[in-house]
C-alpha cells in the first residue's frame, strides 16, 4: 500500500531518510493535532485517552482501532522541516532550470535516475523484501539495494518493518502515515514529527526474521550513512558533469534536488491520494483505492485497493497487462532471464469471489493485526495460500 514514498516508492508507501538519520535532532515538543478527517476516508467513534492511560493503551494486545490516541501531542522535527523546505523550493529552480538551460542529456539522466530510484522502492523495498511476492537472484537483490540507495527513503529493513506495520494497522494510530489524519499528514507530515509510540510498540512484534537473514539487506543497513550519499546525491551530480560537461548548477538542481522531490511526493501519493479517492472494487470497505494518476506517477503503485486486499500478488494489480504499471513489467523481464522467480499472483477466479464478498461495502472492516503484510504471514488464511499460484518457480 503502499513509490520514497511510503519511506514509499509506495506505492503504498514512501518513506524518507530525513527521520533516521536525524534521530537524534532536538525538537519542540508542541500540542500539534492532526485530527481533521479527509474525503471519503472511513471515521470511528474517537476515545479520548488522559495522558495516564496512554502507556496503559500502548502495552495491552486489544485491537488498535482508529481515533485512539487522537489527543496525542505530535512533536515536530524542526531538522526535517527545513530540509524539506530547502528540498523543494531547491526542486522547483530544478523544474525552471530544466527548461531553460539543462541540456536535454541532463533531462534524460534525470529521468533515467527517477525509474531507478522508484525501482529500487517499487520492485525491491516493497514487493520484493516487504511482501515477499517473488524471490530475486544475488544481483538482482545487489542491484534492487543500489536502486534503494539512490532513492533515499531508508534503509530495506526499516523500510520494510514500516510497512508491514502499516498493513496490519491501516489507518490506526500505529500506521505510520495514518490517512484518517487528513491528506498534508499522510502525505508527508508524519515525516515531520516523531513517530507514533504505537508504531514503534507494534513494529516490535512485527517477524523480520526472513530479513535478517538476507545479506544482502545487512550489508546495506550497515553501510547506509555511507553508500546513500554518494548513490543519492553524488552519483546522480557527478555522472552529468564528467560525461557531457554539464555545470554543477544544472546537474544538481535537475539531476539530484528536482529527481529527489519529485521521487519522494510520487511516493507520498500512494499514502495520500491512493488512500482517499478512487474507485474500490475489491473491498469497498477499505480506504485504499484504485488511483490511476497515482499508478502513473508512481510506477504502477496506485492500484492500491486490490493491493491492500492481496498484498502479496508481484504484480500489485489485478491488470494482466503492463497499463501503468512499469514494476511488474521489469519483474516479468527479470524471471525471464532467470533473476527474479517464484512470482505469487491470484487467479482470477479468486479475485472474482472476493469482490463478490466485500466489493459492495456492507461488511464492516478494522485492522486487528490480522491483515497479512504478505507472503510468508502467519494469518493468511490456508484457502488464500493454495489458490495462489508460483510462476518461472526455480526452488
Amino acid at each position: 500500500s503502499s513509490l520514497a514514498a511510503s519511506r514509499s516508492f509506495s506505492v503504498g508507501r514512501a518513506r524518507v531518510g530525513f527521520s533516521r538519520v536525524f534521530s537524534s535532532t532536538r525538537t519542540q515538543n508542541l500540542p500539534i493535532k492532526f485530527g481533521a478527517m479527509a474525503p471519503n476516508v472511513t471515521s470511528a467513534p474517537v476515545t479520548d485517552l488522559p495522558p495516564s492511560k496512554i502507556d496503559e493503551n500502548i502495552k495491552t494486545e486489544q485491537p488498535v482501532r482508529p481515533g485512539n490516541q487522537d489527543s496525542y501531542e505530535w512533536q515536530l522535527v524542526w531538522r526535517n522541516i527545513l530540509l524539506f523546505i530547502y528540498l523543494h523550493m531547491a526542486a522547483l529552480y530544478g523544474a525552471w532550470l530544466m527548461v531553460t538551460s539543462a541540456s536535454w542529456a541532463t533531462v534524460a539522466w534525470a529521468i533515467l535516475m527517477y525509474q531507478c530510484s522508484a525501482l529500487g522502492i517499487t520492485a525491491g523495498a516493497h514487493r520484493l523484501w516487504a511482501h515477499r511476492s517473488y524471490k530475486a537472484r544475488l544481483p538482482l537483490r545487489i542491484l534492487l539495494a543500489f536502486f534503494n540507495l539512490i532513492s533515499f527513503q531508508n534503509d530495506i529493513m526499516e523500510w520494510a518493518r514500516d510497512h508491514r506495520v502499516h498493513h496490519k494497522y491501516s489507518e490506526t494510530d500505529a500506521d505510520p502515515h495514518n490517512a484518517t489524519r487528513g491528506f498534508f499528514f499522510s502525505h508527508v507530515g508524519w515525516l515531520l514529527c516523531r513517530k507514533h509510540p504505537l508504531i514503534k510498540e507494534k513494529g516490535k512484534g512485527i517477524d523480520m526474521s526472513d530479513l535478517e537473514k538476507d545479506t544482502v539487506v545487512a550489508f546495506q543497513k550497515k553501510y547506509y550513512l555511507t553508500l546513500m550519499p554518494l548513490a543519492c546525491f553524488v552519483f546522480p551530480t557527478v555522472v552529468p558533469m564528467y560525461f557531457w560537461g554539464e555545470s554543477f548548477v544544472n546537474a544538481w538542481f535537475v539531476a539530484t534536488m528536482f529527481r529527489y522531490a519529485f521521487t519522494l511526493n510520487m511516493t507520498w501519493l500512494v499514502n495520500s491520494a491512493a488512500h482517499m479517492w478512487g474507485q474500490k472494487p475489491y473491498d469497498a470497505s477499505i480506504n485504499p483505492a484504485e488511483n490511476l494518476m497515482v499508478a502513473l506517477g508512481a510506477a504502477g503503485e496506485g492500484w492500491h485497493n486490490y493491493h491492500h486486499v492481496f498484498p502479496w500478488d508481484y504484480k500489485a494489480a489485478e491488470l494482466g497487462n503492463y497499463r501503468a504499471n512499469p514494476t511488474t513489467m521489469f519483474i516479468d523481464f527479470m524471471s525471464k532471464i532467470g533473476w527474479a522467480y517464484d512470482l505469487k499472483t491470484v487467479p482470477k477466479e479468486v479475485v472474482v469471489k472476493r469482490c463478490q464478498r466485500t466489493g459492495d461495502g456492507t461488511l464492516h472492516h478494522s485492522h486487528d493485526g490480522k491483515a497479512p503484510w504478505g507472503w510468508g504471514d502467519k494469518d493468511i488464511s490456508p484457502e488464500d495460500v493454495q489458490d495462489t499460484t508460483s510462476i518461472y518457480k526455480k526452488d
